[in-house]
Parts: structure tokens; C-alpha cells; sequence
């Protein structure tokens, strides 16, 4: 009988398996190295590598970087964008910004789709949605031919004013399924249907390019798990924090543009509802970057404004994640000012950093760490081997004879600018967005999360930091702790005090009737179903919004408006009760409730002396140099069990260092709760 949940993310380097026993409520874990070229490769083998089969899964479900690798890569399929005469050059055009407002040499990359490939039919419709000029059906069959062609592959379909009326979409998309055959094709109202003509159109391109790449990708996934015998659904994490299955992945494929990333924003949510915290900072640390999430009252703050690449904006309701170069492979270097900094730049994997014995010369974070003590020689259980005399030779040479420092005070240096720069990233997040860090817990994960997460929590005046059991693999548990999930957004502009309600809840109707329809393709039953209905408010003249939660029943506008100026006065430190205030737009998120594992607690068991593995010298500013401290055998540690710093603690997929004057707990779920005790 099936009764394990399988959960799988594919990451750049590894791919990290997170497997639940239903029966025993055990869990365990493995790594197995990725397959970019290949991604369903990596998972087969990880599959094959917990001596599973596919009859023994309950359940499937993995986070993937194949949509984000493509766009970042321009490994994409020939396609085409077909949009209204005169708006050719909206991609081009964009919204007039840069990256770097004061760098006018640094271009902002080229659009997905070449002018050559992007064509205009005659058509058009007023802002009201009335058919001004009707589509020329020998127009667009003549286009048809020219696009077969060329071997298009997949058409965007973008017409100005779509947002409001889809017909002219529509009329185009029949055609050119009945000329076109198997090619991939979507519209903008379809896909997003909303207002700003670029966001739109690049939401759509973006949806356009993927669409074939990540239709392939599962079909190949499909068939592999159906050979090793499962039969269950291929459920695949989406930037908004929920799943699809295989059925509605291809329909809206730009969603999987941040599929990995917002794995990891999940795991931290559910540990920290774990501990007893609503308000949670997640810190996902790996070996290039790190991402950061922020959960307050119990939910993750959502976003429509982000991309994979700037000035192609990807207008799905996304986790807000910000990501940042810094990893374990984060190399560290000296600018042309003779100040020491730490990344963007990473050593990778290869040659990686020095200590792998590679090839790597230059200094970077894990070189640091294990010139410190705060990294064993000894990596996963002993399968990896890190070279120390590498490390001290890179950190010497490159930073500690230019700054004229021991070869101990250069790492430490290394690693106080890395988390000045985490530090501050952290800030933007919070602090930035009318948080107090000091109302958060830190739930710190990845590989290297444990390595930094007590000094940043300092740094932040956060109470807690939680380091969750197998945290070098939380992100691939996130994958099973999330329900199917669809956006449904529309344009809606009024004025919210003469709002008609009887309006408002007809339009919530109809787009609950459109979610519906996607959660019965997903195959979730009526009593599994949830909809949370949304309004974005703005004052008048504003351009950006905030999205109010609102009830089923909508009796009044009142309370969508109080909450609105709560909210702008924490967001924006401002708020004017008698500004009038627009609503912008709406949207229905469709939940499907899927069953989830529940965590089994530990019984407490052994003794700390039990658990200690060895005492080595680990270098802490704190204490004026290296210290013997202990080091402890994660596995074996009894649950309630406290451990005062300094120590650290092992375990198959990262370290965690406890400082002086830090004292870490053990909970009923295996979770490290360390905090500061001075």
C-alpha cells in the first residue's frame, strides 16, 4: 500500500529529497546531483536512490528551477508575438526604467522575443471594451502561413485593451489552432487580464516561451514516474505558494518561473507555525545566493511586481522573496577603494571554493568557516573531504597579507562583511516595509543557514532563530506542505465610496465560478475547496496598490477601507482617512485543500553527553580567539534538551554554530530554537 509523500526540489547543484513515512511518521532524506540538461533525470535518480518505487507514493510533489533556467539561459522555443498595429515595441519600450538608475551603460537585457518575430494585426477596441475594428480572418490565416514558415513553435497573443474585452483574442487564437496544429498558443486575456499594457504583454511572452518547455518537461516526468509504477498526480509548486497538476501547468507555465525559490518561503512558514510564531523571517542560505521571505500574522507577504529579469515583469500574485548573492561560495575581495567585500559573485560548484580541491584559489565564505572551526573537514557523514590548507593558503595570500592580518582574523573578517550584507537585506525586507524585527522569529535554513543565523539574528535584536531538523533540505519539505492554489485577477477601476456592491459581488461570482472550474480540472472535490476574495485599493492618483483581504459576503465597503489605511499607514508610515480611494483591480484566490503530514514529536530520549561527538578549537571574537568548543551529533540530540554556547552541532546536510553568550533548545519536533542571552 502506498504510504510515503515524496517531495522533490531541483536545484542548480543538487537535488534534495525529502521523503514522509505515513505509516511509521518518520522521515529521511537524500541528495543526488542535478541534471540541468536533463532536469526529470535528477529526480528519477533521487527516487531510485531512497530504494522507493513508484507504487510505494502516496504523493508527488517537487519544486523546479526548469522555467527559471530557461528564461535565464534564452534556451527558449521560436515564438512569436502577434499584438495591435502601432504596439509592436511595448517589450522594447518597457516603462522607461533601468536597474541602475545612474549606470547608463548597463542595458537592460533583450527582450524574449526578436522584432523580427513580433508581427501587428489591424484591430481595435475602446477602453470600455466595445469592438472598434473587427479582425480580418484572411488577415490573420495569411499571418498563420508565415509563422508555419518559420517554425514558431509558440504565439503570444497581446491586443491593447484585452484586459476589458477578449473577443479579438479569441477570434485570432481559433485561427490559428485550426492553421497551426500542435502550437502552443496563449492570450493576455487568458493569461492576465489586467490593465498596464506592458506588465501584461511580458507576463504573456513570458507565459509564451515556457509554455512548450515546461509542457515537455512534465509529459518526460510523467512517463518516467509512470514506468517506476505511479500512478498518482505530478503536483508542481508555483509562485504563488501553492500546486498544480500536470493538467493546468501548461495553461499558465510563467508561474513556474520562481517554482524552487518559493519552496523554501513555505517550509519556513509552516516551521515557524510549528513553534508557535505568526510572524516569521525565513533565511534560506545555499551555496550562490540567499533567499529571504517574511511571514506576518500567519501569512506570506504576496507580490505582483517582480521578474526573473528586470524590465520583464511576470504579473502573477508571487511570494516576495529577495534573493541576494550571498552562499557558502560567495567569493570574498578587495575593490579598487581597498575595502574588503563579500559576493555577488560565487565560486560555484565547480571549481567551487578553495577548500573542495577543485582547482578554486580564491577566498570565499565556506573557506572561512572551515578556517574557523565552525566546518568540520569532514562533510556529509564523510562522503566530502574539504582540504584546509587550501583554504588558509586562499584567505592568506588574497585578503590577510593585503589587510596585514592573521590568517584567523582575515576569515572572520570575510564573514562579518557577508552578514553585514545579509544584515542589510534583511532590513529591506522588514524594516523597509514597517516590520519590527524584534516581532519576528528567524527561521534559518539552506546548507549554510545554520553557519550565520544566531549572528544575524543579533545584529537584528530577533529574539529567535529556529533551525528546523534536515534544514539543508527544508525547501524540498515545503513542497509538501502546500495546498493546489489558482489566482484569478481582474481589472476593476471605481471610486470604493460609491462602489455598487451588487456589481462588485457579481464580478467575485463570475471569477469563483472560473476558479471553480480550474480546481474540478485539478480534480479537488467541492468540499476541499476554499476561495479568499481580494481588493486592491489605492488613493486617488496613486499608482501602486495594496490588496485588502475581504469576506464571502460582501455587505459593505467599510471595513475593506479602514484596513486599507491600516495598512498604508504600516507599509508607507501614511495614511489619510479623508483622501478618496480607488479600487484597482480584484482577485479570487482558489484553494484546494490537499492532505498533508503531520510532523510526529520526539519522544525525549539519550543524554547530551550521549550526543557530543568531539571538542575542537573554533575561533569566536567573543571569546578573543578559538575556543575548545563542543561538537554535537544532531541526530542524537534529546528533545528539551539546552545547549549554552559556545558549540556546534552536525548533522548529514549543514552545521549550526551556537556563539558565546547564545543558548539553543531543542523542541518536541527536533527543532533548534537558539536565542541570546546576555
Amino acid at each position: 500500500m502506498s504510504n510515503y509523500r515524496f517531495a522533490v526540489d531541483v536545484g542548480g547543484t543538487f537535488t534534495d529529497v525529502f521523503v514522509f513515512d505515513e505509516k511509521k511518521k518518520e522521515m529521511f532524506i537524500t541528495k543526488v546531483a542535478s541534471t540541468p540538461s536533463n532536469p526529470e533525470k535528477g529526480i528519477i535518480e533521487g527516487v531510485k536512490k531512497t530504494g522507493l518505487s513508484g507504487k510505494d507514493i502516496l504523493q508527488f510533489s517537487h519544486g523546479t528551477t526548469v522555467g527559471t533556467n530557461a528564461l535565464i539561459e534564452r534556451k527558449l522555443p521560436n515564438t512569436a508575438l502577434v499584438t495591435t498595429k502601432g504596439f509592436r515595441d511595448v517589450i522594447e519600450i518597457r516603462d522607461g526604467t533601468r536597474l541602475d538608475l545612474w549606470d547608463a551603460y548597463n542595458d537592460v537585457a533583450p527582450p524574449y522575443i526578436k522584432r523580427r518575430d513580433r508581427f501587428e494585426v489591424n484591430e481595435r477596441m475602446d477602453y470600455a471594451g466595445t469592438i472598434l475594428e473587427e479582425i480580418d480572418p484572411v488577415e490573420v490565416k495569411a499571418l498563420a502561413t508565415k509563422l508555419k514558415r518559420r517554425g514558431v513553435e509558440s504565439v503570444a497573443v497581446c491586443f491593447i485593451n484585452a484586459y476589458i474585452n477578449g473577443e479579438n483574442e479569441a477570434i485570432v487564437k481559433k485561427i490559428f489552432q485550426e492553421e497551426l496544429g500542435d502550437v502552443y498558443i496563449c492570450t493576455s486575456n487568458d493569461v492576465l487580464p489586467e490593465i498596464f499594457e506592458h506588465e501584461r504583454m511580458s507576463t504573456t511572452i513570458v507565459n509564451a516561451v515556457l509554455g512548450p518547455t515546461v509542457s515537455n518537461y512534465i509529459k518526460k516526468l510523467e512517463g518516467e514516474m509512470e514506468a517506476l509504477g505511479y500512478e498518482g498526480d505530478i503536483l508542481v509548486l508555483h509562485s504563488g505558494g501553492g500546486v498544480m497538476t500536470s493538467e493546468t501547468v501548461p495553461r499558465y507555465a510563467a508561474r513556474l518561473a520562481s517554482s524552487g525559490i518559493a519552496a523554501g518561503a513555505i517550509a519556513s512558514k509552516y516551521i515557524a507555525n510549528l513553534c508557535g510564531y505568526q510572524n516569521a523571517i525565513g533565511f534560506d542560505m545555499g551555496g550562490t545566493s540567499t533567499d529571504i521571505s517574511l511571514m506576518y500574522e500567519g501569512e506570506l507577504r504576496i507580490t505582483k511586481d517582480w521578474a526573473i529579469e528586470y524590465g520583464y515583469p511576470i504579473g502573477f500574485p508571487s511570494i516576495e522573496i529577495l534573493t541576494i548573492g550571498a552562499g557558502g561560495g560567495s567569493i570574498s575581495w578587495i575593490d579598487e577603494g581597498g575595502a574588503l567585500r563579500n559576493g555577488p559573485k560565487s565560486a560555484g560548484a565547480e571549481p567551487g571554493p578553495a577548500c573542495y580541491g577543485l582547482g578554486g584559489e580564491v577566498p570565499t565564505n565556506t573557506d572561512a568557516n572551515l578556517i574557523l572551526g565552525r566546518l568540520s573537514t569532514q562533510l556529509l557523514n564523510g562522503q566530502m573531504i574539504l582540504d584546509k590548507e587550501s583554504a588558509i593558503t586562499a584567505v592568506r595570500d588574497q585578503i590577510g597579507d593585503p589587510f596585514n592580518l592573521k590568517v584567523a582574523e582575515a576569515a572572520n573578517s570575510i564573514l562579518k562583511v557577508a552578514n553585514a550584507n545579509m544584515c542589510d537585506a534583511l532590513r529591506l525586507i522588514s524594516v523597509r516595509r514597517g516590520y519590527d524585527p524584534r516581532d519576528f522569529a528567524l527561521v534559518a535554513f539552506g546548507g549554510a543557514g545554520g553557519l550565520h543565523g544566531a549572528y544575524l539574528a543579533k545584529e537584528m535584536d530577533i529574539p529567535n532563530v529556529i533551525i528546523p531538523p534536515h534544514s539543508g533540505v527544508a525547501a524540498a519539505m515545503g513542497c509538501l506542505m502546500v495546498d493546489v492554489q489558482h489566482d484569478i485577477t481582474k481589472t476593476y477601476l471605481t471610486d470604493a465610496k460609491n462602489v455598487s456592491i451588487e456589481d462588485l459581488e457579481a464580478e467575485f461570482s463570475t471569477m469563483e465560478k472560473e476558479a471553480k472550474g480550474l480546481l474540478v480540472e485539478e480534480g479537488i472535490a467541492d468540499k476541499d475547496m476554499n476561495f479568499i476574495r481580494y481588493i486592491d485599493m489605492r488613493y486617488s492618483g496613486q499608482w501602486r496598490s495594496l490588496a485588502i483581504t475581504i469576506g464571502r459576503t460582501l455587505d459593505s465597503i467599510d471595513g475593506a477601507l479602514e484596513q486599507f489605511h491600516k495598512e498604508h499607514e504600516r507599509e508607507f508610515a501614511f495614511s489619510n482617512p479623508n483622501q478618496k480611494v480607488e479600487i484597482y483591480g480584484l482577485r479570487v484566490a482558489a484553494i484546494g485543500t490537499v492532505e498533508k503530514p503531520a510532523l510526529p514529536k520526539k519522544i525525549k530520549t539519550g543524554t547530551l553527553q550521549s550526543a557530543l561527538l568531539c571538542h575542537r578549537p573554533v575561533y569566536f571574537e567573543e571569546s578573543d580567539g578559538f575556543v575548545d568548543t563542543p561538537v554535537y551529533s544532531r541526530e542524537s540530540l534529546p528533545t528539551g534538551m539546552e545547549i549554552e554556547g559556545p558549540a556546534i552541532i552536525e548533522q548529514l546536510d549543514s552545521t549550526i554554530v551556537i556563539p558565546p553568550l547564545f543558548i539553543a533548545k531543542t523542541d518536541d519536533y527536533r527543532n533548534i530554537i537558539i536565542r541570546y542571552i546576555n
